[in-house]
Parts: structure tokens; sequence; C-alpha cells
């Protein structure tokens, strides 16, 4: 996670986010991955056109491949275009990897893309958890959590308003 919000603060533009992990999953710890794109995938991404939802990585043959990911066919890019959702390889270190497949066999962790971005070189990196399935009640838990901190700050609000 804190990868993560290092790349917001230091400009880097995200092109898209997968705001359901984070209400089906406990991220244990976030990993900066790159992505192997074809020159139509960076120029959507460049657009904005991509999607996470449903997207997940699995480790195979000592690689690590990133399913389900859509990114739409670029408007421009005629026959050379590539197919939206074909399974792509993520660029990270033997050691990580290897990290990685020990984690998910081991301990049933599954690997979840949270955001896709440019960092400041141009490059498109995607931000990578290594996470714990939710159970209902622990969704359940915290959405309780998230309501009752708005009502704290509802009522914070509307006493301090009051005083003035």
């Amino acid at each position: 996670m804190a990868k993560e919000k290092r790349a917001e603060k230091k400009g880097q533009r995200i092109v898209t986010e997968n705001r359901k992990a984070r209400h089906d999953y406990f991220v244990l710890q976030t990993y900066e991955a790159g992505l192997a794109l074809v020159g139509t995938e960076v120029k959507s991404l460049r657009e904005g056109k991509a999607n996470l939802r449903d997207s997940y990585a699995r480790v195979e043959n000592g690689e690590i491949i990133l399913y389900n990911m859509h990114i739409s066919p670029y408007q421009k890019g005629g026959y050379v275009n590539h197919e939206p959702k074909r399974p792509r390889r993520l660029l990270l270190h033997k050691g990580e990897i290897g990290r990685l497949a020990g984690a998910v066999q081991q301990k049933g962790l599954t690997l979840v893309p949270l955001s896709v971005y440019f960092n400041e070189r141009g490059l498109a990196k995607v931000a990578l958890a290594l996470a714990q399935g939710k159970k209902v009640y622990d969704k359940r838990d915290d959405l309780a959590k998230r309501e009752a901190a708005r009502e704290i700050e509802r009522a914070f609000k509307e006493r301090s308003l009051g005083a003035i």
C-alpha cells in the first residue's frame, strides 16, 4: 500500500483502479510490476481505456501472467490492433517472483492488480497486491465501520457548525 500511495504523490498518472479489490480482499503487501505491452495497448492506456474488473494474476513457469485485464482496441489501430483480454506478462525481479509464488502456493493467497498507472518516466506499471479473500462477515464489518465513521464525521460537522 505504501508504494501505491507514493505513486499518487509523485504525480504519476493513474489509468485505472480496481476499487472492488479492497472490498473483496485483505491487501497484505503490494508490489510494483511492469507490463509487457504491444504498441496499440500503450496508446489505448494513454487514452485511459482499460478495466481491471475481475482481473487476477497467476504464477506460471517462473513468470507472472495477468488475466482478464481489458484494454480496449486502439481506434486508429487498423489491422495491427491487439486482443482486448489477452494474457499479459508482468515484469518483476526473479526473487520477487519466487517470493510471490511461494506465498500463493503455501498460504493460499491471491495476486490481485490494484491499479495501472504511468510512472514519471512514462512506463506502464501495475500495483499488484498479495491478498487474502474476505468472508461475507468481514465485508459487513468493514461496511459497518465505514458507516460509523461517516456518522461520527457528520455529528462533528453539525456540532461545529452549531457553535458558530
